[in-house]
């Protein structure tokens, strides 16, 4: 069956597929590609449409849209699917596109439902069609196009990132299809308001999931026979219909690096609790404790550093324990880790400080090791003048002024917080004391 073409008997498709958008005004939450006066927007009431690439979660409406666009274009539209369509269908396609510019003008556009699943090579096919105006591509994909679709493809289409539904949008659309006739308007529903919003709160901005719950619900709950056959869906009946929440998290894929990142950087701009809650979602969906413990120790020195010496160790004993004891009682260990990196006073001058010694080296600044701390250790170093150097632990205070870099450089600029304060304070001293020493000579 064709992806768009409702030949089947309405009420034998899903809910989900019966209340898709007819119109842009019926899409809701995406106002900030698809609101009043917006590119998009604009660009399919003209018709004036060029190729683009829906990127998104499932049931954000990257599908819907396509639809809407297909109903409001007078140009040919086309679909195909990553998934069901082969090479030769995609060949077939693009001919026939090509065949109706040079023939009669007439344009194509061509809709292709996650892209992401088409290789390389079938995505390299496409590159002409585009460039030659023989296709308009719409692609929609669930994965990063930046990382899934061939650079070439992306340089050449808008990308319209559509954002997982906010509960009001999700409410509003539940309620719709309550009255809907294409919805469940033929039965006798009467739908709790806070059953609307539990079903909203808990699908993760996924349409597809709360209509899917909402329409197990709705063909499950018994009629209430005191009612004249009133079907009751109270906040329980929509609990039990949704069931326990799927956390989508794609490992390998793009929840994966995005919940990773708002862990560390909820850590590393000290929210104990943020970045517990993203542990939390980690561990729930699966993820590897081990990945999360050696991230932690990589957090500790570039973002704690000196500020909290400490911080490093706990990371570290944190990643043996993990791998010592395994899950789930591991989650206990990593949280408590999180917990304290999150809370630890914070300096990433370590970081900044190799970067920019390292900058140096790349950009010609090599210098070359003074004679007085070339190794020693062999027969002849003195004849090749390697003398002078002066111990530190023969001078008070365990410190001597002598150079150790020909071209000085200020990399390490300790921050004035936690224990690189101290740090700071100890540097201060040694840098008067050798400016002491330069002018006693």
């Amino acid at each position: 069956m064709d992806l768009f073409s409702g030949k089947q008997p309405p009420k034998t498709r899903p809910l989900a597929a019966r209340m898709r958008p007819e119109i842009l005004d019926d899409i809701v939450g995406q106002d900030h590609i698809l609101g009043p006066g917006q590119l998009l927007r604009r660009a399919i009431e003209a018709d004036r449409l060029g190729s683009i690439i829906f990127y998104g979660p499932p049931g954000t409406g990257k599908t819907s849209t396509a639809e809407v666009i297909a109903k409001a274009t007078e140009r040919r539209f086309e679909r195909a699917s990553g998934v069901l369509d082969k090479l030769a269908d995609l060949r077939k396609i693009l001919g026939a596109a090509k065949h109706r510019v040079e023939m009669s003008g007439d344009e194509t556009i061509l809709f292709i439902d996650e892209i992401h699943r088409f290789n390389k090579s079938q995505q390299d096919i496409l590159l002409p069609y585009v460039e030659e105006g023989f296709i308009t591509l719409i692609g929609a994909t669930t994965h990063n196009p930046f990382f899934f679709i061939n650079n070439p493809l992306t340089s050449r289409s808008q990308i319209f990132q559509l954002e997982p539904l906010d509960i009001d949008s999700v409410a509003a659309l539940l309620r719709r299809a309550v009255t809907d006739p294409r919805g469940l308007a033929d039965l006798k529903l009467e739908v709790d308001d806070d059953a609307i919003r539990h079903l909203a709160a808990v699908c993760e901005g996924d349409a597809r999931r709360s209509l899917n719950a909402l329409e197990i619900a709705a063909l499950t709950t018994e009629p209430d026979s005191k009612r004249d056959g009133l079907i009751h869906i109270t906040r329980e009946v929509a609990e039990v219909s949704i069931q326990k929440k799927a956390i989508r998290y794609d490992h390998d894929e793009d929840e994966h690096y995005d919940t990773i990142s708002a862990y560390i950087k909820s850590v590393r701009g000290s929210d104990p609790q943020a970045a517990i809650y993203w542990l939390a979602k980690m561990l729930y969906a699966g993820e590897d404790p081990r990945f999360i413990a050696r991230r932690l120790v990589i957090l500790a020195s570039e973002d704690i550093g000196n500020a909290d010496p400490t911080a490093l160790t706990l990371a570290v004993s944190g990643l043996r324990a993990v791998e010592f004891i395994g899950m789930p009682e591991a989650k206990l260990t990593l949280t408590q880790v999180t917990a304290y990196l999150a809370t630890a006073a914070k300096s990433n001058a370590s970081t900044i400080a190799i970067m920019e010694a390292t900058q140096d080296i790349k950009g010609g600044r090599v210098q070359s090791v003074p004679k007085h701390l070339r190794d020693k250790h062999y027969k002849g170093a003195d004849e090749l003048g390697h003398v002078g150097y002066q111990y530190p632990h023969d001078h008070e205070g365990h410190f001597v002024a002598q150079e150790y870099m020909p071209h000085k450089a200020e990399y390490y600029r300790p921050a004035d917080q936690g224990f690189e304060k101290k740090i700071r304070e100890r540097m201060a001293h040694w840098e008067r004391l050798r400016r002491d020493s330069q002018s006693e000579k």
